[in-house]
């Protein structure tokens, strides 16, 4: 594992991916002529900035968790990852990229934002192969154990 790997894993891929299918939301949305979703501007607001701060939470609570430095060298079972496989896409996937569909106020914002998940569940298919690799009993078993980007709660 390289240290651009060990560091971002497939993160840039999968952003880049995001932002082209939100384009092609953003292109969609006048033709398809989907209603909004919230007519109140204020809770609109109130609720990206609600699922805004989640997510950088999330995200802080995993960087401390894992350390960049520290990425693809141990296996962490502990802190953010304790809940989540990928904390960080986790928290984007979430509570960010519905946040902004709300935000956006059209449901192809919406259909955009679930439309990630399975996405994203493609991208880090060599990520995880990566960890089965270097940690190949004790992975299984952390992923029977948490789930990719919800916590799992069964």
């Amino acid at each position: 594992m390289n240290s651009y790997q060990r560091i971002f894993g497939t993160g840039p891929r999968g952003t880049i991916i995001s932002i082209a299918l939100l384009g092609v939301a953003y292109w969609l949305k006048p033709m398809l002529g989907l209603p909004s979703i919230i007519k109140n501007k204020l809770l609109r607001y109130s609720l990206f900035g609600a699922l805004s701060a989640l997510t950088v939470a999330v995200i802080g609570w995993s960087v401390r968790s894992l350390p960049p430095t520290d990425r693809g060298r141990n296996l962490v079972t502990s802190g953010a990852f304790h809940y989540f496989r990928h904390p960080l896409y986790g928290a984007f996937l979430t509570f960010f990229n519905f946040g902004l569909a709300i935000l956006l106020n059209n449901w192809i914002y919406v259909l955009w934002a679930t439309t990630q998940h399975p996405v994203w569940h493609w991208n880090i298919e060599g990520e995880e192969a990566l960890m089965r690799q270097y940690f190949p009993d004790e992975y299984d078993n952390y992923c029977q154990q948490t789930g990719r980007f919800v916590p799992r709660v069964f």
